[in-house]
């Protein structure tokens, strides 16, 4: 052979060899792709097509899940928001529960697993938790979830009471499930109370400790039972003098406390007073007992104005959280407890005790 034919040989091969590695690849890419399809490509929510394949995902109308320490259901209402169906009136933020319908809808198993084990295995005896949705159409989704992957951060998953297959998901849906029912409430604002805004602010301090009286003096035949003490009250108004930027002065009584270290504290933190969550929306008399609004250690009353009208806010400050990172606090005539910071609080407190001059 020639070494003009061993050349075309050459080339002919090397032809033949890049054919076939695109050959492979092109292959590797349809099996990658088909095996996506069988495995995570399907979606909870979607309603399969007459092609087999999934159409547009359909929305969902009711959820419900156990979490393992709460379960909590919510429907859809007649505006399309989702409510706790256990309480319709709750101030529900729904978009944790929006985010739970928006994976449902495009849940992609990472894996799917012949349930070869038994269920103890992959902790369905026990199951972390468990979710059932319902669609547009009526059919309702059941997911019952096992115990984490080695890694943590994926689930067990079985689906509709199918106990022949396990697949394995990503732990979004347990995160979102996992955030507690107070932790979706819509917070109210509480309005603007800048120095120029203030009319009024009235403090009322903790009840004084009753003193017991001298040998002989309680039980007496006849004798009317004490009175019990009057709380502490810390009385501020403000005025201004006339004309455009003049500044607030403020008086208690006729003394003017304008200067007033304490007072400053007060006015600096009520202008960006905010709550930090709710506690406890339907409060039962030993819930608030408990976090001590049974004698609260303050009660500030404020007057202030918007767009010229007058308004007034109450807020009562009960007991330190477990934490200390701050107090249970209620507003106006609603039982409902909130918490708030205790650098908001400080100043407050130390008025309602001690007063201005304190």
């Amino acid at each position: 052979m020639t070494w003009k034919e061993k050349r075309i040989v050459t080339i002919l091969l090397s032809i033949i060899t890049v054919l076939f590695a695109a050959l492979l690849i092109v292959l590797g890419f349809r099996y990658r792709a088909a095996r996506e399809a069988a495995v995570g490509g399907a979606t909870i929510g979607a309603a399969p097509s007459s092609s087999g394949k999934n159409a547009v995902p359909q929305s969902y109308t009711a959820i419900s899940y156990d979490n393992g320490s709460a379960t909590l259901s919510f429907t859809l209402d007649e505006q399309g928001a989702w409510i706790w169906a256990d309480d319709p009136d709750f101030p529900l933020d729904d978009l944790t529960v929006a985010s739970i319908a928006d994976e449902l809808s495009s849940l992609h198993f990472q894996q799917t697993l012949p349930a070869g084990e038994s269920m103890e295995t992959y902790g369905f005896t026990t199951p972390s938790a468990t979710l059932s949705a319902t669609n547009s159409r009526g059919t309702t989704q059941t997911l019952v979830f096992g115990k984490t992957t080695t890694d943590g951060d994926s689930y067990y998953l079985q689906m509709n009471g199918d106990e022949s297959t396990v697949y394995i998901v990503a732990d979004t849906l347990c995160k979102y499930m996992s955030t507690p029912i107070y932790n979706m409430c819509v917070l109210p604002r509480l309005p603007e109370l800048s120095e120029a805004s203030l009319l009024a602010l009235s403090i009322q301090g903790p009840v004084p400790a009753e003193t017991g009286g001298g040998e002989g003096e309680e039980g007496g035949e006849g004798e009317a039972p004490a009175e019990p003490p009057e709380p502490p009250m810390t009385v501020l108004s403000a005025r201004r003098a006339e004309g455009e930027g003049q500044s607030t002065l403020w008086f208690q009584e006729n003394n003017n406390v304008t200067s007033s270290q304490l007072l400053q504290d007060l006015l600096k933190d009520l202008s960006h007073m905010t709550l930090l969550r709710c506690v406890d929306y339907r409060p039962s008399e030993e819930a608030e007992e408990i976090c001590g609004f049974d004698a609260p250690g303050a009660v500030l009353t404020a007057g202030y104005t918007v767009n010229g009208s007058e308004q007034t806010l109450t807020l009562s400050v009960g007991a330190q959280l477990p934490d200390g990172s701050g107090r249970y606090v209620q507003l106006g005539d609603s039982s409902t407890i909130y918490s708030m910071s205790t650098d908001d609080l400080d100043p407050l407190m130390y008025i309602a005790a001690n007063g201005l001059s304190g």
